[in-house]
């Protein structure tokens, strides 16, 4: 795959998703200090031909005091997927996060049954 391809197999749309995921696990929520796919704050993400992403996440909380600095972090992460030329972050409160989001690994870590 190159960067400048704009038209994408599905296989190819599912490969970068991943790669996305993967990167996505370098972004720590400053506060729990675990990463946001394990804390289960990605819903969703979409890859559209021509190398948009739009990526809808919460957070653990309304109000958390850290969402730009978490978005910076997603924003600065997608960088290292090169067929990825512009990222667009919505943060969404439905479904309402709970702690039944959270992976294993999270759970373990943070103490939580």
């Amino acid at each position: 795959m190159t960067e400048k391809k704009s038209v994408w197999t599905e296989e190819e749309i599912e490969d970068i998703k991943k790669r996305i995921m993967e990167a996505m696990e370098q972004v720590i929520d400053p506060e729990l200090g675990i990463d946001i796919v394990n804390l289960g704050l990605v819903y969703e993400v979409n890859v559209f031909n021509g190398g948009y992403c739009e990526m809808k996440i919460t957070l653990t909380t309304m109000g958390c005091p850290l969402a730009d600095v978490i978005t910076e972090d997603i924003l600065n992460a997608m960088k290292t997927i090169p067929e990825v030329t512009e990222t667009d972050v919505k943060l969404v409160w439905y479904p309402a996060w709970d702690t039944s989001r959270m992976s294993r690994y999270a759970r373990i870590a943070l103490g939580i049954r």
